[in-house]
């Protein structure tokens, strides 16, 4: 079939190059239409339910609304892990579907199940509503509102009802989030001694509003032949007709809400708050995008979306980015270009050093472009983002193998041949001879990507893009290889070749077959030299030490802080501004610092008002001072953090803190989740387990989560003193939520815009002991008692927040590390709590965080390996039809892996999934040489040569085609392997894999591998032959002679 593909592109030219420039057309249109992003997107299927709970606290909001959630959830098909936070008033529930589920599908089984739910939270209780359809990938834009002259509460007017609408109808924006500023309210201040004076009560006032707030509808009535649409208006629209409601009467006369209230604008209690610059309190907007769309294009809508808004803002009133994630793609996908370009030109130089034949070089670097472009058509097929780890791992080199054996066999039997016969059956003869090789070849280079395919998980999400890419772009060059190139070269060819005196060949072939006399001579020596390698890269295995990926430089800081539970947000807020000035004072490298405290409005992240994320995003590189590193803007940071009192904070990134929240509910390198159902015994376990920390070699830093130390006031009511003055339960709880709290009592309306309407007591009942217990309790015949009379005041400490998972409370000791592998130090960390810490009973742990994604990658490389090394088993048995071949090829991959173990250590390198995949692709570039050497070798024994004059010559024959495949596939990578621009981090283990292999892969192929075949073959024990080829005529092809057969 083979000999017939390649006789078709011979006979039919022009269709197969038409064919070909018909599939460069589909690559070129591909390109355009696959989304462009920085990273893959590891952000698992996942649903979050967010549940305002009113104010009720982390307990209430645990037993009354996040329980009952996670139960209805826990019951959901694909459900993989089901996670909860309960803070004050606010429950959010994290629902994990397994790999491939689809992410609507996922949202439409949540809502259904939330239907139900519903009815078993408390009243008072909104709605639980979904979080947007977004990724760790998804806060791609954010920017300021800025205005001379306006308030904060403005500002955020303007943000929610003039920005956030126009950018979300932008296509691919899922929402816009508000953060900072304050919400505009209408607030009604009761006056207790007026409700005292007047017999009046809560109840009275709220129901008064709501009764006087509304419109209706009076169907329609016909006049003169017209029909007038009824509309009764009710709609309070002022503080002037808030003023003017009547709430009761007292004989003739009416009380109005204004003798008994203080009605004015007021801001909305608030859980979060952000500044910029030590400059004082900012509006911010977060865009987020849809799951799945195209990021730089998203950014770019948005940008012109942003153009088109600013003009229309009111006077002084305008909208300042200042962070995209344009930057990162653009940095990522340059540094993806530069290693492409870089490596493309050393294997285009390659070529014309050993092949002496520019028209032959140039023929094998245009199947460079035309194999990219296949790959962008698998990509769009599969439905995959051009980003870091898709087309990072493409080398060049490898994907020019074929067409190198291809073309170089071509070229000699151009060159050599004295038969007078046409240059088109001498193409057709080099081709049919190397096209078994090239295709069994290339098919194990294709083949051994299929493992990674199988990958889970997050190493699924990141590897696999790449496998797919990879073996697209492969099998595209195999095709090119089989039918591009013989017809292209009997076009290029037609003429003959010249080919140059190759100066470097003609002097390393006597010499290299000199020395493989002497090894064939001395076989036990090479062979021991051979086992001593491998067994030094095996001894030195245990001490590369393991990590999952190297973290990616996205060119931000982010600094997550955690103060003490009891700290208010005015405190928080204070330090946060007063740390950004600092750092913008005295670190020139800064651009613009802007630090979030608590929660945003949309909740999507649940920080309390205790934690604050400080995003420094950092001036281009080309503005730092001479030797300035990020590491070192870190450490000048640190100082600046040491000065506030009982602050616990970690240094991150904004996408590397955003998908370890994501992934695991973890911020961290390690987190050692403990789980069981008394908080205070968790918390005990966890205090035994971070005392041994700082002694543990590697601890960066750690923290514990504080679940406790935010101070309650627990009201508690007497049963019997409220049963002796006639009253319910009920009826003391409101003056608790409505008068301290503040109780909504319907909305006013501004045109498209809506407000609360609160109503709540003064300031002075609501700020200490005494007055609140002050505060009038109506009774049922009239009157007034106050608070005390009927409950009693407890002060307290309990959680500011309670963390579940999978059913269970939760705790988290999270460790960040340095200077030491993520595997050794889990082993440590393991012993440690082994011999120092005892588990109560009903206490359990796991271990979490990027640990966790190693641990169950490595389970799937135990799976992946072996696969790969039976897939290249079974093709090499297919090829050659016995087995001592395929073993002795085999041959060639213990000492690929000591290359790639050498390379490691002497670049100081971890053995990272990244590097562990870097073998695998290893394995079928390094067997590729193998494949034909012992094909050739093959072939000159069925011509009657004895075994070592069949090596001898074979061996000398393959020196250009060997050392060429070796030097375009290591040469390709080496860009890669050496490149410092932001995303590099994940490449560099695998190039450097691959190109240290490649290198001790040669020298076997070379010496290693010829002295093998020399040992176990015997003369009298001639290979099989390949499979016969029929011509078309239905006879079976003649036989090659010796003088012409040279693979």
């Amino acid at each position: 079939m083979l000999h017939r593909l390649i006789d078709f592109s011979l006979r039919q030219r022009f269709v197969a190059l038409s064919l070909v420039a018909l599939m460069a057309f589909g690559g070129i249109v591909a390109l355009e239409r696959i989304p462009i992003n920085s990273l893959p997107d590891v952000t698992p299927v996942q649903v979050l339910i967010i549940t305002k709970a009113g104010r009720y606290s982390p307990y209430d909001v645990e037993q009354l609304v996040s329980f009952p959630i996670e139960t209805a959830m826990t019951g959901l098909p694909r459900v993989r892990e089901v996670r909860s936070i309960s803070q004050f008033g606010l429950s959010a529930v994290t629902v994990e579907f397994e790999e491939g589920t689809d992410i609507y599908f996922a949202r439409q089984l949540v809502a259904q199940r939330l239907q139900d739910v519903r009815e078993q939270l408390p009243p008072d209780v909104s709605s639980p509503q979904l979080g947007p359809i977004s990724t760790a990938l998804g806060e791609i834009y954010q920017y300021v509102v800025r205005g001379d002259g306006y308030s904060l509460t403005e500002l955020r007017e303007i943000q929610d009802w003039i920005i956030a609408p126009q950018l979300r109808a932008v296509p691919g924006v899922t929402e816009v989030n508000s953060f900072g500023g304050f919400v505009k309210q209408y607030e009604v201040i009761v006056d207790p001694e007026q409700l005292r004076a007047l017999r009046l009560s809560l109840r009275d006032i709220i129901d008064a509003i709501e009764r006087n707030n509304s419109v209706s509808g009076g169907n329609y009535l016909e006049h003169n032949q017209e029909q007038y649409i009824i509309r009764g208006f009710g709609q309070i629209r002022t503080t002037d007709d808030l003023e003017r409601i009547v709430v009761a009467r007292r004989g003739e006369r009416p009380i109005y809400l204004r003798d008994v209230a203080t009605v004015r604008l007021g801001r909305q209690i608030r859980q979060g708050a952000v500044t910029q610059d030590g400059k004082g309190e900012v509006v911010t907007g977060i865009v987020m995008m849809l799951r799945g769309e195209n990021g730089r294009e998203v950014i770019r809508r948005v940008e012109e979306k942003i153009e088109e808004i600013n003009p229309r803002l009111p006077p002084g009133v305008r909208i300042e980015k200042f962070y995209d994630q344009s930057d990162l793609i653009a940095r990522t996908t340059g540094t993806i270009k530069e290693n492409l370009l870089e490596g493309g030109f050393l294997v285009i130089a390659v070529l014309l050093l050993l092949l002496g034949e520019i028209k032959g070089a140039l023929i094998v670097a245009s199947v460079i472009p035309l194999s990219m472009l296949f790959a962008f058509i698998g990509m769009r097929a599969f439905g995959l983002a051009a980003n870091l780890m898709s087309l990072g791992a493409i080398d060049f080199g490898m994907l020019v193998d074929g067409s190198v054996v291809m073309v170089e066999h071509m070229v000699h039997r151009l060159e050599t041949d004295r038969s007078g016969r046409s240059r088109l059956a001498l193409l057709r003869q080099a081709a049919h001879e190397v096209a078994r090789p090239i295709f069994f070849g290339v098919l194990i280079i294709l083949m051994v990507y299929v493992p990674i395919a199988t990958f889970r998980g997050m190493e699924g999400i990141l590897y696999r893009p790449m496998a797919i890419t990879v073996a697209s772009a492969v099998f595209g060059s195999l095709l090119l290889a089989l039918v591009y190139v013989p017809a292209i070269a009997t076009l290029v060819f037609r003429r003959g070749v010249r080919v140059r005196r190759n100066y470097l060949m003609d002097w390393l072939r006597p010499r290299y077959r000199r020395f493989l006399e002497k090894s064939l001579n001395r076989r036990k020596t090479t062979l021991a030299v051979a086992l001593l390698v491998f067994g030094a890269a095996l001894a030195l295995l245990p001490f590369l030490g393991t990590e999952f990926l190297p973290e990616l430089d996205e060119g931000s800081i982010l600094i997550e802080e955690v103060r003490m539970p009891s700290v208010t947000l005015e405190t928080s807020v204070e330090n946060a501004n007063w740390l950004a000035g600092q750092l913008i004072r005295h670190i020139p490298e800064i651009q613009t610092v802007v630090p979030k405290t608590g929660r945003s409005d949309l909740a999507n992240d649940w920080m309390g008002v205790h934690q604050t994320d400080v995003w420094i995003i950092l001036k281009p590189r080309d503005q730092w001072r001479p030797g300035m590193t990020k590491e070192k803007i870190i450490e000048q940071i640190r100082p600046f953090l040491e000065t506030e009192p009982g602050l616990a904070y970690n240094f991150t990134q904004p996408i590397a803190m955003r998908v370890d929240e994501l992934t695991s509910g973890v911020k961290s390198d390690i987190a050692v989740k403990l789980y069981g159902e008394n908080l205070d015994t968790l918390a005990a376990v966890a205090a035994r387990i971070a005392r041994f920390l700082p002694d543990l070699p590697g601890t960066d830093n750690f923290y514990v989560e504080k679940f406790a130390g935010q101070p309650y006031l627990n009201i508690e009511i007497d049963r019997e003193a409220i049963a002796a003055f006639g009253l319910n339960v009920e009826d003391v709880q409101q003056v608790i939520e409505a008068g301290l709290g503040g109780a909504p009592a319907g909305q006013v309306f501004e045109g498209q815009r809506r407000f609360d309407i609160v109503v709540r007591f003064p300031e002075a009942y609501r700020n200490n002991f005494e007055a609140i217990m002050e505060a009038p309790v109506a009774l049922p015949g009239g009157g007034t008692i106050p608070l005390r009379r009927v409950a009693h005041i407890r002060a307290e400490e309990g959680p500011r927040e309670i963390a579940r998972e999978n059913g269970w409370r939760r705790l988290v000791v999270g460790i960040n590390i340095k200077d030491i592998d993520i595997g050794t130090y889990v082993s440590n960390l393991q012993r440690a709590i082994a011999t120092q810490v005892k588990l109560p009973p009903g206490v359990f742990l796991e271990y979490g965080g990027t640990f966790e994604n190693q641990q169950r990658a490595m389970r799937h490389l135990y799976v992946a390996v072996p696969l790969a090394l039976l897939i290249i088993i079974g093709l090499l048995y297919l090829m050659f039809g016995e087995m001592r071949y395929p073993l002795m090829i085999l041959s060639v991959l213990p000492l690929a892996l000591a290359g790639g173990v050498f390379a490691l250590w002497l670049r100081g390198m971890y053995l990272s999934i990244s590097a562990a995949v870097g073998f695998i692709a290893l394995f079928g570039v390094a067997v590729l040489n193998g494949v034909v050497m012992i094909a050739h070798l093959n072939a000159l024994r069925r011509q009657g040569l004895s075994v070592r004059e069949a090596v001898l010559q074979g061996a000398t024959d393959r020196l250009r085609p060997v050392l060429m495949t070796a030097l375009v596939a290591s040469l390709g990578f080496v860009p890669m392997a050496f490149n410092t621009g932001p995303g590099s981090e994940v490449q560099r283990p695998l190039a450097t894999v691959v190109i240290g292999g490649l290198i001790t892969a040669t020298l076997l192929t070379l010496r290693v591998l010829p002295t093998i075949y020399d040992w176990l073959e015997r003369d009298d024990r001639p290979p099989r032959g390949p499979e016969p080829e029929w011509e078309e005529d239905g006879q079976m092809a003649a036989p090659v002679s010796a003088a012409n057969t040279r693979t």
